[in-house]
């Protein structure tokens, strides 16, 4: 089976700065990994390499059968990015933010006010405009307008942040759902505890570099004892 992400010897540059410096990474369809490391090792950068947003300049990267040096724009409709920034129109409502968000990817309506109940967006708020939300209503909001796309690959940056309790467990459970449907997760999150319990895999990111480190403990093995 082909992998949803294959990377060998992959190089970034942030300017003249490598900010991956020949990565050499598999994922599989269907697969939930998780990257961890320091703040500036690369893992962002990881991410938006494979969301097509950042370029190649060497090296092999193939993402859902796309090569991203040839055409790195033909995979964006094909993936769901969740970063930092929300991605969202200040001025438009939450429904409209979603709704514009599931018709751009050619999802339905209904896939949109689907993705607002199951993050569990009250439905006072569907008609306010999202500069009147806090910042985990935003977060919320931000990450059903992906949902609604129904992504082939979820690409996720501190997935929790910003999120209270009960909105980190919905977001993992949908990680674990849209998993089992078929889908690929690749996320880094410092939340170690947290999100161990939902990897598959873990791997490291260091110095523009990814090591593997271990199955996840969710999947019955220890970490290595320093």
């Amino acid at each position: 089976m082909q992998p949803a992400v294959h990377l060998r010897a992959a190089v970034a540059l942030l300017g003249r700065f490598p900010a991956l410096a020949g990565v050499d990474l598999d994922v599989s369809p269907g697969e939930i990994v998780l990257l961890r490391g320091p703040n500036g090792a690369g893992k962002t950068t990881l991410l938006r390499v494979c969301a097509g947003l950042a370029p190649v300049s060497s090296g092999e990267a193939v993402v859902l059968g796309v090569d991203l040096l040839r055409d790195r724009a033909a995979v964006r409709r094909r993936v769901g990015l969740l970063g930092h920034a929300t991605f969202l129109y200040e001025d438009l409502t939450v429904s409209e933010n979603v709704d514009f968000w599931a018709r751009a990817s050619g999802a339905s309506l209904n896939d949109g006010r689907l993705a607002l109940d199951r993050l569990e967006v009250a439905g006072r708020l569907h008609d306010l405009p999202v500069h009147a939300l806090s910042s985990g209503q935003r977060r919320r909001v931000s990450f059903a307008a992906m949902v609604a796309r129904r992504p082939e690959l979820w690409l996720l940056d501190e997935p929790h942040a910003g999120l209270d309790p009960s909105g980190r467990d919905i977001v993992d459970g949908l990680v674990r759902e849209a998993a089992a449907v078929g889908a690929t997760v690749l996320f880094a999150s410092h939340e170690l505890d947290r999100a161990d319990g939902v990897a598959d895999r873990t791997v490291e990111v260091v110095g523009g570099t990814v090591v593997p480190v271990e199955v996840a403990a969710g999947a019955g093995s220890e970490p290595p004892r320093a």
